[in-house]
């Protein structure tokens, strides 16, 4: 995190009962968001960060942090369901979110936290502890940017 200036304030926190041993070595995990007090502490700049860290394929100021071919694997419909990647939510049946670009995916988490990156319009959104509709936040941001 250190490479695209996020702060030193994220931090991943687990679950007091969830460490378990692997090799002799306790190893914590954690399945979902702080909701319920484990997860990935993060503020919305730092997401922000990250999410233009994949638009932008893994490069920051022009060094590739992750590469390139990761980045377009992670974001590629894969086992679970055509909507999924690694860890990525896609729009690739327009399902999700049918009023934006296909192309389009997200990272979401508990509390539906997202962040939304349009490649086709250069545009990463974050969106914390929403109780709305997504897929009309994202078509109003579009309409709002595009002439």
């Amino acid at each position: 995190m250190d490479p695209i200036g996020a702060s030193d304030t994220w931090q991943y926190v687990p679950y007091h009962n969830s460490v378990v041993e692997i090799n002799g070595k306790p190893m914590p995990s954690v399945s979902g968001g702080t909701r319920w007090g484990g997860g990935l502490w993060i503020n919305s700049r730092d997401e922000a960060r990250f999410g233009y860290l994949f638009l932008r394929q893994g490069k920051w100021e022009g060094k590739q942090l992750i590469s390139e071919e990761w980045v377009k694997k992670a974001t590629t419909r894969g086992g679970p369901g055509p909507d999924y990647g690694y860890l990525w939510w896609l729009n690739t049946e327009k399902k999700a979110w049918p009023d934006v670009p296909a192309t389009s995916y997200a990272a979401i988490g508990a509390g539906s936290n997202i962040i939304w990156i349009d490649p086709e319009h250069d545009l990463v959104v974050v969106w914390r502890w929403h109780n709305g509709n997504p897929n009309e936040l994202f078509k109003r941001i579009l309409s709002a940017i595009q002439p």
